[in-house]
């Protein structure tokens, strides 16, 4: 199984008392989507499920993707490491998940499944974090297949 984690690209603050969940794409956000979402492109089998949170700007970095994806409340803002891997069957399920989430479920994901020391990774805003799951030896292992900051062409 192939799990690639995308945190959303940069945000606009919440106005005060307005809500995190419509927090919009900055200009800057933008061009990060668009860079990372035509890498996704060159990358991502045809087949990849796309699962999404329901805030703004995941949604709107999602759509630079062009590809069919489905919103899921599991991995919107503060969700568990432990819902997000239900959602998508790690390490069962075959085939490659696309999550489009945010910090800190992303990178506490990433600590766990690489087996780090610390709680959680930092992921930047915009970058994509690629996971494989292999058995090698009868024995489950943990890839990391790639990493793409949202800065680089």
């Amino acid at each position: 199984m192939d799990l690639v984690l995308w945190r959303h690209a940069e945000a606009h603050d919440a106005p005060a008392g307005g809500s995190d969940l419509a927090r919009a794409l900055t200009p800057k956000g933008i061009k990060q989507a668009m860079r990372v979402a035509s890498w996704l492109n060159a990358h991502l089998p045809e087949d990849t499920r796309i699962c999404c949170s329901p805030a703004r700007r995941t949604v709107q970095t999602v759509e630079h993707l062009a590809r069919a994806y489905q919103l899921e409340p599991s991995v919107a803002p503060d969700a568990s490491p432990l819902a997000l891997r239900a959602l998508v069957g790690w390490p069962g399920q075959g085939g490659t998940t696309l999550v489009v989430g945010h910090q800190p479920t992303l990178g506490q994901v990433v600590a766990q499944l690489m087996g780090l020391q610390a709680a959680e990774c930092s992921i930047k805003k915009g970058a994509v974090w690629w996971l494989r799951h292999r058995l090698r030896d009868g024995v489950g292992q943990t890839v990391l297949v790639a990493v793409h900051n949202p800065d680089w062409s």
